[in-house]
């Protein structure tokens, strides 16, 4: 642990050179917590044998109305590469948590279908994810709730949905 907090320098020398150091400042420390937390989300999905983005596909199709979705969806939806998609997909797959099907519609497409094994992993993981408030428990349920409303602009604004 630092005796300073880096972002704050690395600000103060930013403004010696160039200009933006509010923005500056902000982006670094929101890509400084991803990265802390995601290691901490990890960590806890670790003995699981997952990850957070691994995780992250079994909810998405915890939550589908069939418990499957072509893989192009789930990399819409996830928004990552489709060679991401392929590869949570088949890590999953590996651990019996996932099968790929085909596409009932669609010859040219597959389903990834979460197994019943995924989807009673999904609920231990949840509780440990919860019972950890996901790596972000010092924070109150008020300001969780200003986080997110000061975010939302900022994933509008990029796209993720429409405003």
């Amino acid at each position: 642990m630092l005796p300073f907090d880096p972002i704050d320098e690395a600000a103060r020398q930013w403004g010696e050179r160039w200009e933006a150091v509010p923005a500056m400042h902000a982006v670094t420390s929101l890509m400084r917590v991803h990265q802390l937390v995601l290691g901490r989300l990890d960590a806890i999905l670790r003995p699981h044998g997952l990850t957070f983005a691994r995780y992250e596909a079994l909810v998405l199709l915890t939550f589908s109305s069939r418990g499957s979705l072509p893989l192009g969806k789930m990399g819409e939806r996830l928004q990552v590469h489709p060679t991401s998609v392929t590869s949570i997909v088949r890590r999953l797959e590996e651990t019996g948590l996932v099968r790929r099907v085909p596409h009932p519609e669609d010859g040219r497409a597959v389903l990834a279908e979460i197994t019943p094994e995924g989807r009673e992993l999904v609920e231990v993981a949840t509780a440990d994810l919860v019972g950890a408030d996901f790596a972000i428990g010092h924070l109150d349920e008020a300001q969780l709730r200003e986080l997110s409303a000061l975010l939302q602009p900022v994933r509008a604004g990029a796209g993720d949905f429409d405003d």
